[in-house]
């Protein structure tokens, strides 16, 4: 493929072309960002500096909160700033590594969210085993590993889009770069590139979001046997993960499955799983969760000079 590239920056459209709509978006989403600044760093801190850090779940929870705080870093700042700027340009270099980092930190939340799946699969349906099974050099690997899965999805995309030609026109209908609007302004034929996209996202995400639902269907048939008691806990704790993981793979999904084409729907979509879902994480990992709560109201007690709880 012969690389021709007229193009040094992008467009972005963003969301709307009416102003008003921007500034409401502007302070909503700004809103959203301090939210999501706040939830997660408070998850994280409130992890790492409690004994819940040497509990598998919570020592996940935490790099999950770190990646969803980057994850969003990578498409919302701009998207804030954007709102208020009459031209939204981005240029070649800076939409390439936007396309990165996002596919890098996404991939990486895809793949801890399996581990999570992983670690409660094996503690409830082998207790017995949990400590053996889910060592401190084990979760370290697996978070490595996810590390390493996130790059190589991140890299495959990014590959795709650096070799296309862009000749213009250079207007992105979206609020960041990703690879199918880029696709429409590629100045060659994309049809095979989108079935490797297809395959790159769509398919892992289908996989990876079927395994996790059968690993937390046979969580559920298991617990049936559990007394009251335990059953209740289980099932609290597993709620959580499901909500979290159907928030974040239902509208990637949506967008990345199908072949390569953009809807007007897809901003909507990706708002999901780029604002939405690393602004809710953390109240849904927090709310029904006593020892969360307990590590939060400790870290508040330590930071107001308060009596401690116990």
């Amino acid at each position: 493929m012969e690389n021709r590239n007229n193009i040094t920056e992008f467009i972005l459209l963003g969301l709307s072309q009416k102003k008003e709509i921007e500034v409401l978006c502007f302070l909503l989403f700004l809103l959203c960002y301090i939210a999501i600044l706040i939830g997660n760093l408070l998850v994280m801190i409130s992890i790492t500096c409690s004994h819940l850090i040497n509990h598998p779940m919570y020592f996940f929870l935490s790099f999950l909160s770190l990646a969803d705080l980057c994850y969003t870093s990578t498409v919302t700042p701009k998207l804030i700033i954007d709102l208020l700027a009459e031209k939204k340009f981005i240029s070649y270099n800076g939409c390439m590594t936007q396309l990165f980092t996002m596919h890098f930190f996404g991939g990486i939340e895809v793949f801890i969210l399996t581990g999570m799946a992983y670690d409660r699969y094996v503690a409830i349906c082998k207790p017995l085993h949990y400590t053996l099974i889910m060592s401190r050099w084990k979760c370290d690997a697996m978070i490595a590993a996810s590390c390493f899965g996130g790059f190589l999805h991140s890299f495959g995309q990014f590959l795709l889009a650096i070799l296309l030609p862009y000749c213009g026109p250079n207007e992105i209908d979206h609020f960041f770069c990703d690879v199918y609007p880029l696709l429409k302004l590629a100045c060659t034929d994309t049809s095979r590139i989108g079935l490797l996209v297809v395959a790159n996202s769509g398919l892992m995400g289908l996989v990876t979001f079927v395994v996790l639902l059968v690993s937390y269907a046979v969580i559920l048939y298991t617990v049936r046997s559990y007394s009251a008691e335990n059953r209740h806990k289980a099932l609290s704790t597993c709620s959580s993960h499901i909500t979290v993981v159907v928030l974040f793979f239902a509208p990637l999904l949506f967008i990345y499955i199908r072949p390569a084409t953009t809807l007007p729907e897809d901003k909507v979509f990706a708002l999901f799983y780029t604002v939405i879902a690393p602004m809710l994480n953390p109240l849904i990992y927090t709310l029904r969760n006593m020892e969360m709560k307990n590590a939060i109201r400790r870290l508040w007690s330590h930071v107001t000079g308060s009596k401690d709880i116990n």
